[in-house]
């Protein structure tokens, strides 16, 4: 996008939200960069220069404008839309992997030399794994500034610097202030704040924090809150005072995250043992809720088919709901193969009581972590209420997670994964694609086999047999994962409805 100078000139000048974290606009007579939307007035297309991240600006000598905050920015949906080897880097690197690992550890986790690594980042981002990750460190940096009273040095530890003068150097060379400065003009701003902007925090719970999520409109919260809700495992989930609140499993510890739909963006508040955690929570939270989607160009495409128009007019905007822990949504998936919604619950809700890790939920009624593969992987098969079936798919898919055969994360290669999934005893289409879709985030992946789907083929006049579906639906590729989001609102079931 960023090397299409026309189509960028255009973007900026008509200040158009949608192209937000596809690209930043670097002023060549300010020394600063901003977001296309910046209200303030256009530069001269002359004095504009493109860059793909906001690590590239930094790193050619440009500052965050003060005015659009364009590190607050909604994140490229290019990464969640592709599984190469540069979007699977740049899932882990907003999952903290460089922070905790290192280069080295990033470059392992993708199978390709720390050399490879560096230099396909460079080509299509301008800049490196350590660049990317430092800009990510400076934005949590500038959260926690913002947004909390914590001592700078609380500060510089949890946004992942290795020094204080490294956390001052680099707040001052990124925002053109001082840390102290950044919160003095935090305190100072009027309370009337843009839709990207954190919220202010008003904690009462030590370790709390409050923020706000931004996305690309449109965003249609039903079947993604509703989805959540209807699933929800009694003490992981709830659905309280408007808002779906769930544990998380975190590299530092564990923490609470509470995320509340509003028309402009989705208040969060999350609850940290470690705020070193906090990089990691939001990018989790943004993932469970799809919020980097570019859902005009997805609904652009589906609203081409006849069929499918009249759906995407009526409600546009839907996301895919994923997951905050891949193999948590695996071994739930297994869980719920042929059985009711409710029935997979209760399975879970036994799970988690005899073996997650309990947690402390002084403002609701949140009780454990849902439990690890590890932790699962001593249990008895026979203390399982399934069929036996069903208990060899769902202990083999347990040993194989703990003993590290298989990998579920944001790295995974979307195509070689589900064909290991296939390969596991009771492991059929269905339930590979469902991980598919909302696990490893593969926003083609297709259920043909569903129940729900087929239901509502069959009404919209759509071949209702998976091969004929299937070969109807080659028209919705790449998004046919929000195709089903869209087929699925057809239906009454309570995953289609935001709670009330």
């Amino acid at each position: 996008m960023h090397s299409d100078r026309e189509r960028c000139v255009r973007a900026v000048q008509s200040k158009d939200a949608r192209f937000d974290g596809w690209f930043f606009t670097a002023v060549l007579t300010t020394g600063i960069y901003c977001r296309p939307s910046c209200p303030v007035v256009p530069p001269k297309p002359e004095n504009m220069t493109f860059y793909p991240s906001a690590a590239a600006c930094q790193q050619a000598g440009f500052r965050a404008c003060k005015r659009c905050r364009p590190d607050t920015s909604p994140g490229s949906p290019e990464w969640n839309q592709r599984a190469d080897l540069v979007a699977r880097a740049m899932r882990l690197i907003a999952d903290g992997v460089v922070d905790r690992e290192g280069v080295p550890g990033l470059a392992a986790r993708l199978g390709y030399s720390s050399r490879q690594v560096e230099r396909q980042l460079r080509a299509e981002l301008g800049a490196g794994p350590l660049a990317l990750a430092r800009a990510q460190r400076a934005q949590t940096a500038r959260l926690l500034i913002e947004t909390t009273a914590l001592p700078m040095a609380d500060i510089a530890f949890a946004a992942g610097f290795a020094s204080i003068r490294t956390f001052n150097d680099t707040v001052r060379e990124v925002y053109a202030l001082s840390p102290g400065d950044l919160r003095t003009r935090a305190a100072a701003r009027s309370t009337s704040r843009t839709a990207t902007a954190p919220a202010p925090a008003a904690p009462t719970t030590p370790g709390a924090l409050s923020l706000r999520l931004p996305f690309r409109a449109p965003l249609n919260p039903d079947n993604l809150f509703g989805h959540l809700a209807a699933t929800a495992v009694p003490g992981v989930e709830e659905w309280r005072d408007g808002a779906y609140r769930r544990t998380l499993r975190l590299p530092y510890g564990n923490g609470i995250a509470a995320l509340t739909p509003r028309p402009d963006h989705i208040a969060c508040r999350l609850t940290l043992s470690d705020l070193r955690d906090l990089p990691v929570a939001i990018s989790r939270c943004r993932r469970l809720l799809d919020l980097d989607a570019d859902p005009v160009a997805i609904d652009d495409q589906l609203r081409a088919d006849p069929v499918l128009a009249p759906l995407v007019d009526k409600a546009p905007g839907r996301r895919v709901p994923r997951t905050v822990d891949e193999a948590e949504f695996a071994l739930r998936a297994v869980l719920g193969q042929q059985v009711s919604t409710a029935a997979a619950r209760t399975h879970a809700a036994r799970l988690v009581t005899a073996h997650g890790e309990p947690v402390d939920d002084p403002e609701g009624g949140l009780t454990h972590l849902f439990p690890s593969a590890g932790a699962l992987a001593a249990l008895d098969p026979e203390s399982l209420a399934m069929p036996r079936t069903r208990r060899t798919t769902f202990t083999t898919l347990v040993r194989r997670l703990a003993d590290g055969e298989l990998h579920l994360g944001a790295d995974s290669d979307w195509q070689e994964t589900r064909t290991r999934l296939l390969a596991l005893p009771g492991f059929g289409p269905w339930t590979a694609d469902v991980i598919s879709m909302r696990a490893l985030g593969d926003p083609d992946a297709f259920l043909p086999t569903d129940l729900g789907i087929r239901r509502a083929a069959q009404e919209l006049g759509l071949p209702s047999t998976p091969a004929a579906l299937t070969a109807r639906a080659a028209a919705w590729r790449p998004w046919r994962a929000y195709a089903v989001q869209y087929l699925w609102a057809t239906d009454s079931h309570p995953i289609n409805f935001l709670p009330v």
